[in-house]
């Protein structure tokens, strides 16, 4: 560290990956990536969320990783944060369903009822 800019370009940078990690801001998709969500294809499905955001230029939306849940069977999920609204697990998904949640329910806010698990 060199100047008073430097530290205070580092405490800006700092304070915006805190934002990130508390997901404070926009939606937040978590992908089960355990090894049985791996196994399943969590990877796949994680890649086409990423890649689906960035060729619709959204930059607004947190995609972040977690754990096995104890779900083991319903490998590969995701579960999506939207502000105001309750979590939406998604199940059994496959890379073409994930590209889709993100067109529906990221974009036009329609959750896709059929690859839903209740919240209990």
């Amino acid at each position: 560290m060199k100047s008073l800019e430097e530290l205070k370009r580092i405490r800006e940078e700092a304070k915006k990956l805190t934002q990130i990690r508390k997901g404070d801001h926009g939606t937040k998709i978590v992908v089960g990536m355990g090894t049985c969500g791996i196994a399943a294809g969590a990877r796949q499905v994680m890649t086409a969320i990423l890649d689906e955001l960035q060729k619709r230029n959204i930059t607004d939306v947190i995609v972040t990783q977690t754990g096995c849940i104890g779900f083991c069977k319903y490998e590969p999920l995701i579960d999506v944060y939207k502000p105001g609204q309750p979590k939406v697990t998604y199940v059994n998904l496959t890379p073409e369903m994930a590209r889709e949640i993100v067109v529906k329910h990221i974009i036009n806010n329609q959750v896709i009822e059929k690859w839903v698990v209740p919240n209990s």
